[in-house]
């Protein structure tokens, strides 16, 4: 199951006043010592950010050199034979930048084992405790967020199957009046698959094929008494699956361009994405899509204009809406408005 491999690794990172960060324990042992002291370093980086206050919250940091994050957790104890009197260090849950969705929407859940172990640690700190100490409560806290992930995911399939349209009877295709394949193309990094896993709301299920870049996953809903199948196909945006890439075009009924409202190299890509469906679709005469501007929630790092976003989108006639995968903000209006105009073109 996918719980069971979703943590790529968990570091305790000390703060030492001599040798700076320093990565006691990590499962696993194996991990690479460069990609340790990586993490490790831009963990404790954070905290001179802040002028040395330690965030009280979980914070989740990007690696994206490795293609990973992290869930961090930093802990502060009293002590005075250290600099400034405080003792600092800092738990790293790291995960693969594709699962990033499950831990932004189980966010609050986790917060809760974090809490209880924090305080074990610091007694451990303060107690001089050995590394075989701080190996235990490491794959403590590791084994747990497992437990917890494997909990929610089982929920989450329960409540999916419990549904007006449960598993089994989709198997039934008469049910499904209209099937539209939907294509959602952008720039690595952009946000394509978070996008889609906050709108199909399945953060453990869906199918993919690591080899050709591609997930696919679906959405059942109604419009105007309407049982509608949404087939959605997150293509992967890096070039070396340009080739392959176009296979996966056919067949499709509408589109989606994302890209990333904070990276204006990704918004000038838009155009070259949309050629790329225009050349596949040269048959068609009307080519049913949207632009998406993700990640609006980084507000103080939004580098696109409004007006500039809207102004792409019209010259290439297409509808835009900004939305925040984090957040979720107009996730869903976006989708929706798509099938409707799909559903518009076919009645």
């Amino acid at each position: 199951m996918m719980d069971q491999n979703i943590i790529s690794s968990v570091l305790y990172i000390q703060l030492d006043d001599e040798i700076g960060p320093n990565p006691i324990v990590c499962i696993p042992s194996n991990f690479p010592t460069v990609n340790k002291m990586h993490i490790s370093i831009k963990v404790v980086t954070v905290l001179s950010g802040e002028h040395g206050n330690v965030p009280e919250n979980l914070v989740i940091l990007p690696f994206p050199s490795l293609k990973l994050k992290g869930i961090i957790k930093y802990i502060k104890w009293e002590d005075p034979k250290r600099r400034g009197g405080i003792g600092q260090s800092a738990i790293a849950i790291l995960f693969e930048d594709v699962n990033d969705v499950i831990f932004y929407k189980y966010f609050e859940q986790l917060s809760s084992p974090f809490e209880e172990i924090g305080e074990d640690f610091r007694n451990l700190e303060l107690n001089k405790a050995r590394i075989i100490e701080f190996e235990k409560e490491i794959n403590n806290i590791n084994l747990k967020i497992k437990n917890l992930l494997k909990e929610l995911r089982i929920e989450e399939t329960s409540k999916s199957e419990s549904m007006e349209f449960p598993k089994v009877k989709l198997k039934d295709s008469t049910m499904i009046d209209f099937k539209f394949k939907i294509i959602v193309l952008g720039d690595p990094g952009v946000g394509k698959t978070s996008l889609i896993l906050r709108y199909t709301n399945n953060a453990f299920r869906r199918s993919y094929i690591p080899t050709l870049g591609v997930h696919v996953s679906d959405k059942i809903f109604k419009i105007n008494n309407t049982i509608i199948q949404l087939v959605i196909w997150d293509l992967a945006g890096q070039q070396k699956f340009s080739t392959m890439r176009h296979q996966f075009y056919v067949g499709s009924d509408g589109f989606i361009l994302v890209f990333d409202l904070t990276d204006p190299k990704s918004f000038e890509n838009l155009s070259n994405w949309f050629l790329d469906i225009q050349n596949q679709f040269k048959e068609q005469n009307t080519l049913i899509g949207y632009v998406i501007g993700n990640k609006c929630d980084l507000k103080d790092y939004v580098r696109i204009k409004l007006e500039n976003a809207k102004e792409l989108a019209g010259y290439l006639n297409l509808d835009f809406i900004e939305t925040s995968a984090l957040s979720g903000k107009n996730v869903d209006k976006a989708f929706t408005e798509l099938a409707q105009s799909l559903y518009t073109s076919f009645i």
